[in-house]
């Protein structure tokens, strides 16, 4: 690479290493997947250096910047911009704008006789060119996938190279019991990650996509509003699974991968069932709530005894049948029109496969 980069697609969308050097503070409220933060200046730092611009003017602020970061504080930051970029020998550094802060790292990294590429732009250079492809990425014809909850369709979207798996970016099933016990993105980092995932698709000749139906929060990132009324006006796949098969899926999805997920820790895993169950308590009730707990509890102790997860089966199946899916069927009824395919996993897939929708273009 040159000096200076705007090739957006290729640092996005091919992984490229990415050196942050901005704040702390900056960093933590929009980053990028491959970004690491190694700071020019610290927040007290920055926070001086603004300061001082707004009462001063440039050449002040610059001044200052240049005293804060000297001597060894200067050589302990470069040291630590040389040892990233051995280790990432094709990354490339920005800023926020592409300004004075990437340009002086550039300048001492070049002293120290390690040339660099940075981003034109910077992270707003970058951010502008996420939320263009947000907005315009997802115009070409696409499908939304449903069907009542655990039939499984996190698991099915993994079989058609045309899904974007927005509960992944969001980090959150986007249900009461969704939640993995960790902190989500910021919605700033959630849109980031799905407009790399649809960039991605686009590059590899994907035109056409598919998205889970969602509401328009996934636990709390709220989903970009142009794609969220564009998924309301999108034809629908409904897939049909089983009752007793949609609560083995819950049984699987909730309890016994969230007890791997906890490393065996059945207070954590119990902790974590009864929490999301309390998400539900005024729509539940007092007594359906204290049943539903009750049953938990037991199967909890029953998996401490040795005899596995199927005690969680009565609460599931109960919760399925006189919560979720009346829940459902209230609001698929607005969207019966839009159906264009029903039916298993294997039909429905192989339905898709045959879709021109799903070719690659060369």
């Amino acid at each position: 690479m040159s000096e200076l980069t705007a090739d957006y697609d290729q640092l996005l969308g091919d992984d490229i290493p990415l050196l942050d050097l901005r704040a702390p503070v900056e960093f933590i409220e929009g980053a990028y997947p491959h970004a690491n933060n190694l700071p020019l200046m610290s927040d007290e730092e920055r926070a001086l250096v603004g300061t001082c611009y707004k009462q001063q003017g440039q050449a002040a602020a610059i001044e200052l910047g240049h005293q804060l970061v000297a001597g060894e504080l200067r050589e302990q930051r470069l040291q630590g911009w040389l040892n990233w970029l051995e280790q990432h020998p094709t990354g490339v550094i920005y800023c926020f704008r592409g300004g004075l802060r990437s340009q002086t790292v550039q300048q001492w990294l070049s002293d120290a006789g390690r040339p660099v590429t940075r981003v034109e732009g910077g992270y707003k250079a970058l951010r502008r060119h996420l939320l263009q492809e947000i907005e315009t990425g997802f115009e070409q014809p696409g499908f939304v996938l449903s069907g009542l909850t655990g039939s499984g369709k996190t698991d099915w979207l993994a079989r058609t190279p045309l899904a974007l798996d927005l509960e992944g970016c969001a980090h959150h099933r986007g249900s009461s019991f969704g939640h993995w016990g960790e902190p989500q993105p910021t919605p700033i980092d959630f849109e980031n990650r799905l407009a790399i995932a649809r960039l991605k698709q686009r590059r590899a000749g994907i035109g056409s996509w598919l998205v889970e139906d969602e509401s328009a929060m996934i636990g709390r990132c709220p989903l970009p509003k142009s794609l969220y009324l564009r998924m309301q006006r999108t034809p629908i796949l409904l897939l049909e699974v089983p009752f007793e098969q949609r609560v083995r899926q819950i049984q699987h999805d909730y309890v016994d991968v969230m007890q791997g997920h906890f490393n065996d820790d059945m207070e954590r895993l119990e902790a974590y069932l009864q929490d999301s169950l309390k998400r539900l308590y005024k729509r539940l009730g007092d007594r359906d709530w204290r049943r539903l707990s009750q049953q938990m509890t037991d199967a909890i102790h029953q998996q401490q005894q040795g005899f596995g997860s199927d005690g969680h089966q009565e609460w599931i199946a109960e919760l399925l049948g006189r919560y979720y899916d009346p829940i459902y069927r209230r609001h698929q009824v607005d969207k019966e029109d839009r159906i264009i395919k029903r039916g298993e996993a294997d039909e429905l897939a192989e339905w898709l496969a045959n879709r021109p929708e799903s070719q690659t273009a060369s």
